[in-house]
């Protein structure tokens, strides 16, 4: 394929057979009314919620020309700063698309936030409007806007569902200090469509389109500004090399303050001209249901939803009929292989392994339609089309022998245009024109990828380093372990020991000393967790992924090693 000639672990971009477009947000939306017209483009099915809707792509142009006008008689200017902090609700898809129309830059900020963390990306993100969801029943989201310091907002905030007076009765803020959504479309009706098409014909496609804050592990999150160019063209090659189009029924509970589901859901869909079935929240109830009911073909999850639907009563009782499912794209965390054989055996579902970070766009690497099932069980593909790709040695843009571990870099269209106000921080990530990840990877002779840790999640022990992918994979092999974590803590003696949370599957039985000395059989014996804990659940982020930091705590503290933690970090 593509990877240079020679002994490193060096992959030159490609052109490949769908070239990059210079499209805008807005430009995307009018391309799909013009192509797919009455074709459905939006379907919510959850009546248990209330949201009920189904929009053809002419009609969800409409809709979001609706909402445009409405933030063009409110005042938003291109480039300013509008703040989304609600669920994959139909008004996010709606002002995802209008805000793009414009030029504004959409600010997604994750539901879950409280009010130190709305208030960090409200004053970092430079906001002027904020967008939100009250919420069933849940006081937390206007506590957190209550706390908020007088004039923070140059803008009273909007409620996406429900009206001020409800919001009144819940306490404050009270009716006037609010607007709501229907409010803000109805008075788009004083701009005319000549003022929106004049706005969005100013809008150019390396303008930025959206901030995405990081999960901000270590030290404050970063808001990763990503252009329309970046994000469109990620969307459409991704479906490309996936062979998703038109006609396809895409379900996804990919959170849409994520790039997982705004772009490789919302933008992928709009592009393709696929109907998009998003999910409020991941359930896997409500996930199988709508996978039978409206005969969906394509999916996007991270392992731990793929888990939870194998094993829900509803699947394994075979009351859902989820054979429709022609391909699931899988990413966001690694995934076993014995994850992968289940899935093509219980579903029959071919896979897709994407891999990527905010970043990029998000998605540097993806398997291909047509890799034998071995190596999509064993690697996260080939990088993308127009992008460059090594594994460099760490600290270093140099490249490292082929099949030598090393930290991935990335070069192309995909990488972000900076974090925002955070030029050191940059800095430290694009050096250069390559984006270093901190991922650590390998690349096999034909280009091929495989992640095999983090660099800030290795474990050190005793001076070797250990890698927790690695080992979960191992350990996910065994016939009784649904999911597996593994995490460092500790030591007097070695520095780190590692440590296993596992999951087990549903009436499966299992004890330690069996499953070390079933590791023990499979791996080097410094490799094999010198503690294994079983747990019913992890900690785990919207979008699906296992809070490493958060689990490892935890354990550290029903370990009784939270003094050690103490003397190594004082």
């Amino acid at each position: 394929m593509a990877r240079r000639e020679g002994p490193d672990s060096i992959w030159d971009a490609e052109e490949g057979s769908v070239p990059l477009v210079e499209l805008t947000i807005g430009d995307l939306v009018d391309r799909a009314a013009m192509l797919y017209g009455d074709a459905p483009a939006l379907v919510y099915d959850d009546a248990a919620l209330g949201v009920e809707l189904e929009l053809t792509f002419l009609e969800a142009r409409a809709e979001a020309r609706r909402v445009a006008k409405g933030l063009l008689a409110l005042g938003i200017e291109r480039g300013e700063h509008v703040a989304v902090w609600a669920p994959n609700l139909p008004e996010w898809v709606l002002l995802e698309l209008s805000l793009g129309m414009i030029g504004a830059v959409l600010v997604a900020v994750n539901p879950l936030f409280r009010a130190a963390e709305l208030r960090y990306v409200v004053e970092q993100g430079d906001v002027s409007t904020l967008f939100l969801w009250p919420g069933g029943g849940d006081r937390a989201p206007l506590a957190a806007l209550e706390a908020l310091p007088p004039g923070l907002l140059r803008r009273k905030p909007i409620l996406l569902r429900g009206t001020a007076d409800g919001v009144a009765a819940a306490q404050q803020p009270r009716p006037g200090q609010v607007g709501t959504f229907a409010e803000l479309v109805d008075a788009g009706s004083i701009v005319t469509d000549r003022d929106l098409d004049r706005r969005q014909a100013a809008v150019k496609p390396a303008d930025a389109a959206q901030i995405q804050y990081t999960s901000g592990t270590t030290g404050f999150p970063k808001g990763a500004v990503l252009s329309h160019r970046s994000i469109i063209n990620n969307a459409r090659l991704v479906a490309a090399r996936a062979g998703i189009g038109p006609g396809d029924r895409y379900i996804t509970a990919m959170p849409f303050f994520h790039t997982g589901g705004c772009v490789i859901g919302v933008l992928l869909s709009f592009h393709q001209g696929a109907t998009l079935y998003p999910l409020i929240g991941f359930d896997a109830a409500k996930y199988l249901r709508v996978i039978a009911n409206h005969r969906a073909t394509v999916s996007c999850a991270v392992p731990a939803m793929l888990s939870a639907i194998l094993n829900h009563p509803s699947f394994t009782s075979g009351a859902v009929d989820a054979s429709s499912l022609r391909l699931a794209m899988v990413g966001g965390a690694p995934v076993p292989v014995a994850l992968m054989e289940e899935v093509k055996r219980r579903i029959g579902s071919d896979i897709v392994i994407v891999f990527g970070q905010t970043e990029a766009s998000p998605i540097v690497t993806q398997t291909l339609i047509d890799d034998d099932f071995e190596r999509k069980s064993a690697t996260v593909g080939l990088p993308l089309p127009f992008t460059d790709v090594r594994i460099a040695r760490p600290g270093s843009l140099d490249p490292v022998p082929v099949g030598e571990r090393g930290e991935l870099v990335a070069r192309g269209f995909g990488v972000m245009c900076g974090y925002y106000k955070m030029p050191e921080r940059t800095a430290e990530a694009i050096v250069d024109g390559w984006l270093r990840t901190g991922d650590l990877a390998t690349m096999d002779a034909r280009g091929y990828v495989n992640i095999v840790g983090r660099l800030k999640d290795m474990v050190i022990r005793g001076g070797e380093n250990l890698f927790p992918v690695e080992i979960e994979s191992v350990i996910a092999g065994h016939p009784a372990v649904a999911e597996v974590a593994v995490v460092g803590v500790p030591d007097e003696r070695m520095g780190e020991e590692l440590c296993a949370a596992v999951r087990l599957r549903p009436g499966a039985a299992l004890d330690a000393e069996t499953l070390r000395a079933w590791c023990i059989e499979q791996m080097s014996r410094q490799k094999v967790p010198r503690d294994i804990r079983f747990v019913d659940g992890y900690p785990m982020t919207p979008s699906g992924k296992i809070k490493k930091f958060e689990l490892r705590m935890r354990l550290i503290d029903e370990l009784g090693l939270r003094h050690l933690l103490d003397i190594r970090t004082a």
